[in-house]
């Protein structure tokens, strides 16, 4: 008899949501758990993705995701831990955007989020120091692409990357998986990231928590910033 070493592809009837809070609920793999220094990198809260209520291509899980973000990135500021926040913007005629910006042509694409422009803005809401914090405008989805990034979480001895930010099927996804490659331990709070539709949403918070990241109430992020000291 031939011995079965691996299986079909599982079908259920479940939601994505529904499938996550059972990953959640049962955990079956450690979790990679805080380093001993953290960097909060915050991954596109601009208002093309952040402001529901003047963009379409902007998305809302959370209503307190900006105030969220604030918490924790004023608290990691306030404990010498670096912050930094991207953002997407191109060139005006957005030939920065390479292939990725050819498969559509209107107002609301990719490619036509100009640097400078409102949709490339950061959202209002939140409360970025310009003298302290890194900022970088992205042209790829991941924040480490052709970025300092790397450089600059080198330099300040950082072993723990916090993500927060969107889309969660799009760029924090490509953050993690390109922070777990990198060595860094990578951390999710659950109420920092957002998406389109709850679908893409929850079914790539599993894929995170199972392979690439751990994701935790935004609560444990703060208790652990609460408790760092150099």
């Amino acid at each position: 008899m031939t011995e079965i070493l691996g299986t079909r592809m599982v079908e259920t009837d479940k939601t994505a949501k529904q499938l996550f809070e059972e990953v959640m609920a049962n955990p079956a793999r450690a979790k990679f758990g805080f380093g001993k220094k953290a960097a909060i990198v915050n991954v596109d809260p601009q208002k093309a993705y952040t402001r529901i209520d003047l963009f379409k291509t902007a998305y809302e899980n959370d209503p307190k995701q900006m105030e969220y973000i604030n918490t924790i990135s004023n608290l990691a500021r306030s404990k010498g831990l670096p912050v930094i926040w991207t953002h997407v913007g191109y060139m005006k005629d957005g030939g920065d955007a390479g292939v990725w910006g050819t498969r559509t042509d209107t107002p609301d694409s990719l490619q036509n989020i100009k640097i400078g422009d409102e949709r490339w803005e950061f959202d209002d809401r939140l409360e970025i120091d310009q003298d302290k914090d890194a900022i970088y405008t992205k042209k790829m989805p991941s924040p480490f692409h052709e970025t300092p990034l790397q450089s600059y979480l080198v330099w300040h001895q950082i072993d723990t990357v916090i993500l927060t930010g969107g889309s969660t099927s799009g760029c924090i996804r490509t953050a993690a998986v390109d922070s777990l490659s990198r060595g860094y331990r990578t951390i999710v709070p659950l109420e920092c990231v957002a998406d389109k539709h709850e679908s893409y949403h929850y079914a790539n918070l599993t894929d995170l928590q199972l392979k690439y990241a751990d994701v935790v109430q935004v609560q444990e992020v703060i208790d652990y910033l609460t408790a760092y000291s150099a």
